[in-house]
């Protein structure tokens, strides 16, 4: 078969479906536009019957404001007579309160001791045996014998302790039901209408005083009465066929009714799906008359690509003549000069194995360089508060002496100094003895910027064959932690990931703000950010899963993995105030889900100016909470030397007590762990809420509870004594 009948054949063999699949999208579109309708005009009703709702429910609040009236609770009737009618929301409207028997003891609509009227006229009792005396309750629409008009009336029980001491009613005139009618500003075919539960017209968008207390058809009473809401076939009272929405008014149980007439619903949907008919009638044809001209170009321009192929198989150098087709000359230069791209391209991509292979063990070995480290930092971190203590002692010694001629005073910093020193030596040889990393550097961040700070060195430690998938969420809430060890969490999982991965496959990183309801484990609930990570790896059996999070457990060879990428993340997320999950079926993949809790603090970075200390720069009186007597000599005549009065604590008890008795005290400056039951966290919280006019700066070289209080600066040990003074002075 020649190559023209092929490209026809293709060209009917597309548009052949494409001519079925315009008529089923003009199927669509029609059915799409009157489902649309549909639902709006269901939005309408709801949204009408909620006005109406509304309406209803701020004249029942004006009977409960008139409820607690002190001349009611007086049982002055004249009084209460006179306040009602001024709380009436109109002249017509009527204010009537009642005795339990039903009897009528003021009507504002008479004066103030007229005869009143023995029996109500409304069906206000058969309502109240319906949902009980104890709530507002709306009548059904009634004709009022005293006003000539058609009323309905609301109703509230006026308590006395637990029980019912009167009931006051409003008689509310229908026509002021009509303007919110009006007010929707309905086409003029359309017909909106309110009924009461018996099916009685409380108003109308049309003719409202010839149809206004008249009850529609049994059937569609029936329908209202059966359902809240719905759509249904009818025929107006003046006998046009519509398409009827309704929606039942909760307070009253009265019925929202809009009703449009069928003609011009199917209108809309009609033109729109004739317009996409003839539209695309139009471009199939134009498409068919361009594809058989364009296959009649092609076939000429294929038999002279075909020769060029043909010289290209005889070995001989190709000269192709340019066609006029981009495709075609395309195809004819690459013909040209396709053995010199292959030889090319053959060196590039040896070369590229090369580096990528070098690339990937480089990534490889400073990964356990890293894991090393890590596990380093986890035998060693327990040391972190006395030794930074020892730093601080020195550090503040060291910067002091400078500044002192006062040869007493050097040699006593330089004592200092060498108790530090032994103290040190101590403390060095009991280092093995401690195994917890804690790192007080928290930034406030959303983790899209993070990750995507992360992710070249995500791609970096993964192969060619797996595909790394982002799904960040635009708008992620922010989070306090130590971004550095979010890094290494990725990381980790993400290698780990890889490693499940022999022969390729994806990892999919999803983070997406989540509300947690229900505790889920340890998780309380809150707002979190939720990092997923999921593999469709290898995946682990049960007793694996079991022990995947504890340090040093690993099923890797000993030269491929530490046992500590699982738990560093688990630390990561459990020190952030959060937790991680891990799920994982054998055979299909892992998932990693970390959640971080939402926090309150903005995403900002805090600089703390560095300078020399000025004598005159601190102001005010300073408590300094320090238990290590080193760190307290050496600070102390620091923040005398700029300024400060200083009173001096050496534990959180002794804090509180100088924080009772001493009402001159305008700033605190404490370290965080100390011995006895206050810790600096704690007295952060006696000072934020007993004593909120001073404020607090912590210090810490090491600590396992997160800070995080609006107005309470922190500080890491070992600091610089400028630093401290220029925060100090700061914060006053």
């Amino acid at each position: 078969m020649r190559l023209r009948n092929q490209l026809l054949i293709l060209v009917f063999s597309v548009l052949i479906p494409a001519f079925l699949a315009s008529i089923l999208a003009v199927w669509y579109v029609y059915k799409e536009e009157q489902a649309a309708q549909e639902k709006g005009m269901t939005e309408a009703a709801r949204a009408f019957s909620l006005l109406v709702e509304n309406e209803l429910y701020s004249k029942a609040k004006i009977l409960q404001i008139l409820a607690n009236s002190p001349a009611l609770v007086r049982n002055d009737l004249r009084e209460f007579y006179y306040y009602a009618k001024t709380m009436a929301p109109n002249p017509e409207t009527t204010i009537i309160l009642l005795d339990k028997r039903d009897h009528q003891l003021i009507n504002t609509r008479l004066p103030f001791g007229s005869e009143l009227p023995k029996r109500r006229p409304s069906n206000i009792n058969e309502v109240m045996e319906r949902y009980g005396e104890t709530r507002p309750l709306v009548s059904d629409v009634f004709f009022a014998p005293v006003g000539k008009r058609y009323d309905f009336i609301i109703q509230v029980p006026v308590m006395q302790g637990a029980e019912i001491r009167y009931f006051l009613v409003m008689g509310v005139n229908v026509a002021e039901i009509q303007p919110l009618l009006v007010q929707q500003n309905l086409p003029a075919r359309w017909l909106g209408v309110i009924v009461d539960r018996k099916g009685v017209i409380v108003a109308r968008s049309r003719e409202p005083d010839r149809f206004i207390g008249k009850a529609s058809e049994d059937s569609v009473q029936k329908l209202f009465s059966s359902q809240s809401e719905g759509i249904v076939r009818t025929v107006t009272l003046d006998g046009v066929p519509v398409k009827t929405f309704f929606n039942r008014v909760t307070f009253s149980d009265w019925t929202i009714v809009l009703s449009i007439p069928e003609a011009e619903l199917r209108r809309t949907p009609i033109r729109v799906a004739a317009f996409l008919a003839l539209f695309m009638a139009i471009l199939l044809g134009a498409s068919f008359i361009i594809a058989r001209s364009v296959a009649a170009r092609v076939i000429v321009r294929m038999d002279q690509l075909g020769l060029s192929a043909e010289t290209l198989g005889r070995g001989e150098e190709v000269w192709y003549q340019h066609q006029g087709l981009v495709e075609i000359d395309s195809v004819g230069d690459r013909i040209t000069d396709a053995s010199k791209q292959i030889r090319q391209s053959k060196l590039e991509l040896e070369q590229r194995v090369a580096q990528a292979v070098a690339e990937n063990e480089r990534a490889q070995r400073s990964l356990l360089q890293a894991q090393k480290l890590e596990a380093l930092g986890r035998l060693t971190g327990g040391i972190a508060h006395d030794f930074n203590n020892i730093l601080q002692t020195l550090s503040t010694s060291l910067q002091l002496i400078p500044y002192t001629n006062d040869k007493s005073r050097i040699e006593s910093l330089l004592a200092t100094c060498e108790k530090a020193i032994d103290r040190a030596t101590i403390l060095t040889g009991q280092m093995r003895s401690f195994g917890k990393v804690q790192d007080t550097r928290l930034q406030t961040v959303r983790l899209t910027e993070t990750i995507c700070t992360a992710m070249p060195l995500l791609k970096s430690a993964l192969p060619s064959s797996i595909d790394l998938v982002v799904q960040p969420d635009e708008a992620l809430w922010p989070v306090t932690i130590d971004p550095l060890q979010f890094e290494l969490a990725l990381l980790n999982i993400v290698i780990n990931a890889r490693d499940a991965m022999v022969d390729g496959g994806y990892v999919k990183i999803a983070v997406y703000n989540k509300t947690i309801l229900e505790p889920i484990g340890s998780l309380a609930q809150g707002d979190y950010v939720s990092i997923s990570i999921s593999d469709n790896g290898s995946g682990m059996s049960a007793e694996v899963l079991s022990k995947a999070l504890d340090p040093f457990f690993t099923t890797k060879g000993l030269d491929k993995g530490s046992g500590l990428g699982l738990p560093q993340a688990y630390g990561f997320a459990t020190q952030a105030n959060g937790t991680l999950i891990l799920d994982s079926v054998e055979g299909k993949g892992t998932t990693v889900t970390m959640y971080v809790p939402r926090t309150t603090l903005e995403v900002s970075t805090v600089h703390v100016e560095e300078g020399v200390p000025q004598k005159s720069s601190g102001r005010g009186t300073l408590l300094f909470v320090e238990d290590d007597s080193l760190v307290r000599v050496s600070v102390e005549p620091a923040l005398r030397a700029a300024g400060f009065q200083v009173l001096i604590a050496s534990s959180g008890e002794e804090a509180v007590a100088y924080l009772e008795s001493n009402q001159s005290i305008d700033l605190v400056f404490s370290d965080i762990v100390m011995p006895g039951n206050v810790s600096g966290i704690d007295l952060a919280r006696i000072v934020k809420s007993r004593f909120p006019h001073i404020q607090i700066v912590l210090a810490t070289g090491y600590t396992e509870t997160r800070v995080d209080m609006a107005g309470v600066r922190l500080l890491a040990k070992p600091y610089k004594i400028n630093e401290a003074i220029n925060l100090l002075t700061e914060a006053v």
